[in-house]
């Protein structure tokens, strides 16, 4: 049983079984509460799921790309609550999670609409007028999005023309589907592979940094 668990945009939680059926989800859109809701949601997604703590096997930690403040909540809550458990924490790239939802959808519903294996970019807003954007083409035969680039950022300006360039169709994203991140996940462990980093996709500093030293203080 896999507890998901995203920060990367607002905050996302799901209970999800080995074979992708999904029991519970559940989010919250704001961008900057991460904190306040983290806990409540892990207890509404257990409580739903009917799942204790003690039945959780793996936790699916969403790894970004996302803003420094909001994405290391997650992760921290992630590893948190599996060094409770002493069981294992799966890395998983946020943007896998979309990618995955949106190669399903296809493959139900008959292909994009601007072509059916076209590579495509998900994209997500990374703020200070820039988004954050990773390329993937099709499923493989682990059943995971297969990613073409790695996260990268860029101007907001500047990404269609980028994408463009390179023919590849562009798909934002405002959420990070949870449920998903745990299907990353469970399809990853199957096939006994790591895909997502072990360190947060951050993408840019955090604004606050290390003091160089003590000011000099004068009279």
């Amino acid at each position: 049983m896999i507890l998901a668990i995203d920060t990367s945009l607002g905050t996302a939680v799901a209970a999800v079984e080995p074979d992708g059926v999904v029991r519970a989800q559940v989010e919250s859109a704001d961008p900057r509460g991460h904190a306040e809701v983290i806990g409540t949601l892990i207890e509404q997604a257990l409580a739903e799921a009917a799942l204790g703590p003690a039945d959780i096997t793996h936790v699916a930690a969403g790894m970004g790309p996302g803003p420094f403040t909001g994405l290391r909540v997650g992760i921290a809550a992630a590893r948190v609550f599996a060094l409770g458990r002493g069981i294992p924490v799966v890395p998983v790239a946020s943007h896998d999670a979309v990618a995955l939802e949106l190669l399903l959808h296809a493959a139900l519903c008959g292909g994009f609409e601007d072509a059916e294996h076209a590579p495509f970019a998900v994209v997500t807003d990374a703020r200070r007028r820039e988004f954050a954007y990773t390329v993937y083409g099709d499923i493989d035969d682990d059943g995971l999005p297969v990613r073409l680039a790695a996260p990268t950022l860029a101007l907001r300006d500047d990404l269609d023309g980028i994408l463009e360039a390179g023919g590849i169709a562009r798909r934002d994203a405002d959420r990070i589907p949870a449920a998903m991140l745990g299907l990353v996940a469970a399809r990853a462990l199957a096939a006994g592979r790591t895909i997502g980093p072990d360190e947060a996709l951050y993408l840019r500093s955090p604004d606050v940094t290390l003091s160089a030293g003590p000011k000099r203080v004068t009279a």
